[in-house]
């Protein structure tokens, strides 16, 4: 009695071990979140679980019982056709069956056959196929959901069935096993004391409800992801939509300032705007190589220079190393922007932005700096809760890298601002955002 308690633990603790192994890839993970498939999907569901149940079946017939505990067959079976259907159950009964028929055990086949049926018999019986991966391994949690108020008496009693329908099977199973000569393989067969049948049972039940859990777990996890992917899309093209009204509407009022004194340069500030948000219609992406973005630096800044004149000087320091990096769209505009307004537009006699990129290793170190009239420490200390510019930039870079980036902001009053950010190489984050 104790090896056939040993036997059973053994064979949960094999059966836990594949349906952990089996959700590894992201391939796998993609079929079990699909609840409707295509025929051909459901062939490949088929196939991923004949690969996990097939190999103990086949290690158990050649051994000739050495190895039971590998022996999932019938597990293997109901759990394909409850997660993948009819089809799927069907087929992975068939194949994983056929170790066992050449062993001679010729009830095999039309069984696991039948069993996967089933199973695809309790999917299809389901209100919301979601209540398939609410299997608690408690029997008495799935009937006691019968009973809980509020509770869609379907799907509770979905729960109630598939217990009975577990313990079905495996009544099956020992009464074909208890048969001369023996047409199926079984751990226990009718005439073994109580506690063997029981424990037959209870095992049964735990290698169906485990890979259920487990893999639930998984699905799960990749929902998480799914939608954490999801918000920071959505966070991000909030933020975007954020910026592009706000330098909108600080280039019109600085062409509204032209259109009585100067029609001909607001005219041409309108032209080069126009271009502006052509180029902006055309990519919507979130990344842009780091000269596509200085190049719409340049348009912004055209028609600044057209406002400020002589005022205005621009620089530029940029690596040639660091122009084909990814950097966020629209990173640098409102940078740029606070330096005009909050740095030079109030000096007499201007000012000077510098811009500059280096790559150092594997990170881009982008600067922009002024010499305008600079930000108090008072200021400076809240600078990120005040105004859209840098508190967008900021959230985008949270967004985008977590906390693999860094921001600084450095002023000294009446000696002008910089602003460094620093940047990892970003080409392997892509498909996280796109």
């Amino acid at each position: 009695m104790q090896e056939y308690l040993i036997t059973l633990l053994v064979k949960i603790g094999v059966v836990a071990a594949i349906a952990s192994f089996g959700v590894r890839f992201d391939a796998v993970k993609r079929m079990l979140q699909r609840e409707e498939r295509t025929l051909a999907q459901r062939i490949r569901l088929a196939l991923w679980f004949i690969a996990l149940f097939f190999p103990g079946v086949a290690i158990r017939a050649i051994t000739r019982t050495n190895y039971s505990a590998l022996d999932l067959g019938l597990e293997g079976s109901l759990l394909a056709g409850i997660t993948g259907g009819y089809i799927c159950g069907w087929v992975t009964g068939m194949a994983v069956a056929i170790p066992a028929m050449l062993n001679g055990e010729i009830a095999s086949l039309p069984f696991f056959s039948v069993v996967g049926l089933g199973g695809g018999l309790l999917r299809d019986s389901a209100f919301d196929r979601e209540d398939i991966w609410r299997f608690s391994p408690f029997p008495d949690v799935n009937i006691l959901r019968v009973f809980q108020p509020g509770r869609e008496f379907r799907s509770a009693l979905l729960h109630a069935y598939f217990t009975l329908g577990v313990v079905a099977v495996e009544f099956l199973r020992q009464l074909l096993g208890s048969m001369t000569p023996r047409p199926i393989y079984a751990l226990s067969r009718w005439g073994d004391p109580p506690l063997r049948l029981l424990g037959s049972y209870v095992a049964t039940y735990f290698c169906i409800t485990l890979p259920l859990k487990v893999w639930n777990s998984t699905r799960i996890e990749t929902k998480l992801e799914d939608q954490h992917r999801l918000l920071m899309e959505a966070r991000l093209e909030a933020l975007a939509s954020q910026i592009n009204p706000h330098f909108l509407f600080n280039t019109l009022n600085s062409i509204s300032t032209l259109i009585r004194i100067n029609p001909e340069k607001a005219r041409t500030m309108i032209a080069r705007l126009s271009r502006i948000l052509r180029q902006r219609l055309r990519s919507q992406e979130h990344f842009t190589p780091l000269r596509e973005e200085l190049d719409f630096i340049d348009d912004y800044l055209s028609i600044e220079l057209v406002r400020f004149g002589d005022k205005l000087r621009v620089l530029k320091h940029i690596d040639t190393l660091a122009s084909d990096m990814l950097v966020p769209s629209m990173l640098l505009q409102p940078l740029v922007e606070n330096s005009i307004k909050h740095g030079i537009s109030g000096k007499v006699d201007g000012g000077t932005i510098t811009l500059r990129a280096r790559r150092a290793g594997d990170r881009l170190v982008i600067e922009v700096e002024d010499d305008g009239i600079g930000i108090s420490e008072t200021e400076l200390s809240n600078i990120l809760n005040k105004g859209i510019g840098v508190t967008n930039v900021k959230e985008r870079l949270k967004v985008l890298y977590n906390q693999d980036y860094r921001m600084l902001i450095d002023s000294q009053p009446g000696r002008g601002t910089r602003i460094e950010i620093e940047l990892p190489e970003i080409q392997a984050r892509l498909k996280a955002v796109s």
